[in-house]
C-alpha cells in the first residue's frame, strides 16, 4: 500500500479557530493598535501534554513574530498578538505534543505519590540532551550538565528538588521539539485600518445649500465657511455627496418631479454632463482648488472629508459617448436606464458588469478613487454598492488599500442582511445597518447584539444612521425634538461609528413628501435648500454634549463591551460598555418613548464589574451633571423626554475606606 502523505507522527488537532471568516476565505478586520485574539481548539491522543504557538506577520515582512498560547478550558487555547501597522497581516497556529511538559507532570505526580524511580530521571536526561542538541551555547554546555546531574545524583531529595526547578523548566521550554508539530493547513488575513474605521462621528451636508443667503447657491468655499460649526459640534469626518456636474437629460425636478422646472438643479446622484463626469467639479460649486483647499481647512479642524462615489452616470455623462460598450443595450439599440419596477430612473445609466469590455471598466471606476485620493480625500461613501460586482469591490478596495491602507470605504447598501455582511467581507471598512428602523426595546437588543457580540463582528463595522438624505423614518416625522434626541443619543452610544444628515436632523426636520413616504418634503436631493442655523430649538449645543462625551470617554470608542440590562419597563432600554480602563465604565439608560414620561428600575452585574454589592458607589450623568449615589444591583430611574431623554452615567466604583475618606475609581 502507499506510504500516506501526511507524517503520521504529526499527533496534534488544531481545528475551529477563530477568527476565520468563512474558513480562511476573507480576512478580519482590526484597528491599529488592537491586540489581537486568536482561539482554536487544540487537542492530541492519549495523554501527553501540548504546546502551542500564534505566528504572525505583516505581508511585508521577512520575518513572523511568535507567541505562546494558553490552555483555557475543554481543549480550548489563546493567544493574542499587537497589530501596529496599517495594511494586511498573516497569522497561523503551530502545536506540538510537548514530552519535556508531559514527563515534568507525570514526575510531579510520582514525586507525590514517592514513586519516583532512576529510570524516570534517566528519560528526564535524554530529553535535556536533545534539546542541547537544538540549543546554542552558553545553554548547551549547561544542559548537557543538568542531563549528567540527574544520571548521576544519588539523593533523591536533592535530585526530586533540581529536577522539577524552575530555572531548569525555562530554559528547556527555550527549546522545544517541533519536529514533528502540527501547523494549521491555511494562513489566515487581517486587515488593520485606521482607528477612524472603529471610532468615528460622520455630519453629511449638501455644498449648495450652504450659502448664508437664501437667494444664491451654496459652493465649495461657502462648505468651507461651514466647517467651523459643523467642527465644534465635535464631529471628525464631513462627508459630501457627489460634488460632480449634474446631468441635463432626464433631469428631476423638485420632490422627484418627473419633468424639470427651468432653474431646478436636479440629482447630485445623476453624475455627469458635458462640464465633466466623476474626476470633475460641478462649476456652479468652484473649482478643484476649492475643493483641496477645503480639504486642508478641514483637517485643520479635525475634520477628515469623506466624498460619495456613486458608479452611476447621467444621459450626458462622457462616458456614455465614449464607451457606449460599458451600458446594456435594449433591443432597439438605447442604453438601458435604471429601473427598480415599477420606479424608473431615467436621469441614471448603470454600468453594465458583464460587458466583454469589463476589465477596461474595472480599471477606470478604480481611476474614480485614485483621483481623489490624489485630491486627499481617504474616506468614501459608496453608493448601492450591492448593484455593482462582488468581485469588482474585492478587487478594487484590494488593490487600492495595498496602496493607501488608510483609505476607508462605508457601504451604503440598504439590503438583504447576507449581501451587507458579502460586501463587508469583500473590503468595505464599515457598513450602514438597519439602525433607522429597529425602534422597540426587543428590536435594539437583538440587533445590536448580533452586530457586537457574535463572529458577525469580525468582519462587519455598523455605522449607525439615525437619518439620511433617503430616510426620514415615520418615528422622527411623527414624534418630536424627543423623537431627534432619543435617535441620536442611541446612534452615538449604542455604536462607536455613527452619522447624521445634517442640518435637517439638528434642525428637527420632519416633513415627508406625503404620508408613508420616507422621502424629505423639498429634499435637498432635488433642490437647494437654506437653513437657519441660529434657531433656539436647534440640536446641535446638545450634538455637540454628546460628541464631547463620546471624545473624552474611551469606552463609547469601541462596540464590543456592548452589554444590555434587564429594565422593568419596556420603553426603558439599558445598556453598558467598558474600556480596558477600569475607570472607564459607562452606563446608558434611554425613554424610548418621546411623548411620556418614563421610569423604572434598572438592574446591573455589579459583581462582574468589581462593585461591592452592599457599598453605596457613585453615577454621575455626564449629560446634565448629575450625581447619583447608588446602592445594590437594582436601582430606579425616570426619564421625562421633554427635558433630557437619557443618562449617560459614568459609574464610580469604590475602591477602599479609610478613616474618613472614600476613594473611588
Amino acid at each position: 500500500m502507499d506510504q500516506p502523505q501526511q507524517d503520521g507522527r504529526r499527533r496534534v488537532v488544531i481545528e475551529s479557530v477563530s477568527p476565520e471568516i468563512d474558513g480562511g476565505r476573507f480576512p478580519a478586520k482590526r484597528t491599529v493598535g488592537d491586540r489581537v485574539r486568536v482561539e482554536a481548539d487544540i487537542f492530541t491522543d492519549g495523554h501527553d501534554l501540548i504546546a502551542a504557538v500564534l505566528l504572525s506577520w505583516t505581508e511585508d515582512s521577512q520575518s513572523w513574530t511568535e507567541q505562546p498560547m494558553r490552555s483555557l478550558v475543554n481543549d480550548r487555547w489563546m493567544g493574542e498578538f499587537e497589530v501596529t501597522e496599517l495594511g494586511r497581516y498573516r497569522y497561523t497556529i503551530e502545536a506540538w505534543v510537548d514530552h519535556w511538559e508531559t514527563w515534568c507532570h507525570d514526575l510531579e505526580k510520582r514525586i507525590g505519590a514517592n514513586t519516583d524511580t532512576d529510570i524516570d530521571y534517566l528519560i528526564g536526561a535524554n530529553l535535556i540532551d536533545e534539546a542541547a542538541d537544538r540549543s546554542k551555547e552558553p545553554h548547551r554546555q549547561h544542559l548537557r550538565d543538568q542531563a549528567e546531574f540527574l544520571r548521576t545524583e544519588t539523593d533523591s531529595e536533592t535530585r526530586r528538588a533540581h529536577a522539577t526547578g524552575a530555572a531548569l523548566n525555562e530554559l528547556m521550554l527555550r527549546y522545544p521539539d517541533r519536529r514533528f508539530a502540527t501547523r494549521l493547513d491555511r494562513e489566515l488575513a487581517l486587515v488593520v485600518d485606521p482607528v477612524r474605521a472603529r471610532f468615528s462621528s460622520w455630519y453629511e451636508l449638501f455644498p449648495r445649500s450652504t450659502s448664508p443667503e437664501a437667494a444664491r447657491a451654496g459652493t465649495l468655499a461657502d462648505c468651507e465657511a461651514r466647517l467651523p460649526y459643523i467642527a465644534q459640534m465635535g464631529f471628525n469626518v464631513v462627508y459630501l455627496p457627489p460634488i460632480h456636474p449634474v446631468g441635463l437629460a432626464f433631469r428631476k425636478g423638485k420632490n422627484n418631479s418627473v419633468t424639470a422646472q427651468p432653474g431646478d438643479v436636479g440629482s447630485p446622484w445623476a453624475i455627469g454632463s458635458a462640464e465633466g463626469g466623476h474626476k470633475a467639479v460641478h462649476p456652479d460649486l468652484g473649482t478643484i482648488e476649492d475643493f483641496r483647499r477645503l480639504v486642508r481647512r478641514a483637517a485643520d479642524l479635525g475634520l477628515q472629508t469623506a466624498l460619495d462615489i456613486a458608479f452611476q452616470v447621467a444621459p450626458d455623462h462622457p462616458y456614455v459617448e465614449e464607451h457606449d460598450e460599458w451600458f446594456r443595450k435594449r433591443p432597439d439599440g438605447t442604453i438601458q436606464y435604471a429601473e427598480n419596477p415599477p420606479k424608473k430612473y431615467q436621469d441614471i445609466y448603470p454600468f453594465d458588469f458583464e460587458t466583454p469590455k469589463w476589465f477596461e471598466l474595472w480599471k477606470e471606476l478604480k481611476s474614480v478613487f485614485t483621483f481623489w485620493i490624489d485630491e486627499g480625500v481617504r474616506i468614501f461613501r459608496v453608493d448601492n454598492p450591492h448593484t455593482k460586482a462582488f468581485s469588482f469591490w474585492e478587487w478594487c478596495i484590494t488593490e487600492i488599500k495595498r496602496e493607501w491602507p488608510e483609505t476607508l470605504f462605508l457601504s451604503e447598501a440598504f439590503t438583504r442582511p447576507k449581501i451587507m455582511y458579502r460586501l463587508a467581507k469583500l473590503g468595505f471598512s464599515q457598513s450602514y445597518t438597519y439602525f433607522p428602523w429597529r425602534n422597540t426595546k426587543h428590536e435594539l437588543t437583538s440587533y445590536l447584539t448580533e452586530l457586537t457580540q457574535t463572529p458577525v463582528r469580525e468582519f462587519f463595522r455598523a455605522n449607525q444612521w439615525p437619518n439620511t438624505p433617503d430616510i426620514l423614518t415615520e418615528f422622527l416625522q411623527i414624534g418630536s425634538r424627543a423623537a431627534f434626541m432619543i435617535r441620536f443619543l442611541l446612534a452615538a452610544t449604542l455604536g462607536a461609528n455613527y452619522g447624521i444628515y445634517g442640518p435637517p436632523f439638528e434642525l428637527l426636520e420632519g416633513r415627508p413628501v406625503r404620508p408613508g413616504s420616507e422621502e424629505y418634503l423639498d429634499s435637498e436631493k432635488y433642490q437647494i435648500r437654506h437653513w437657519d442655523l441660529e434657531r433656539p430649538d436647534s440640536l446641535h449645543e446638545f450634538i455637540a454634549l454628546v460628541n464631547r462625551t463620546r471624545n473624552e470617554n474611551a469606552a463609547l470608542q469601541s462596540d464590543w463591551s456592548l452589554e444590555f440590562h434587564p429594565v422593568d419597563n419596556d420603553q426603558l432600554i439599558c445598556y453598558s460598555k467598558r474600556s480596558e480602563d477600569p475607570a472607564n465604565l459607562i452606563v446608558v439608560v434611554i425613554n424610548l418613548d418621546p411623548h411620556h414620561t418614563q421610569s423604572g428600575f434598572v438592574e446591573l452585574p455589579l459583581d462582574r464589574w468589581g462593585v461591592e454589592e452592599d457599598r453605596p458607589y457613585q453615577a454621575n450623568d455626564l449629560l446634565t451633571g448629575s450625581h447619583y449615589v447608588w446602592n445594590g444591583r437594582r436601582n430606579w430611574v425616570q426619564l421625562n423626554p421633554d427635558s433630557v431623554p437619557g443618562h449617560i452615567f459614568r459609574i464610580r466604583r469604590r475602591l477602599r475606606v479609610e478613616t474618613d475618606f472614600e476613594y473611588f475609581l
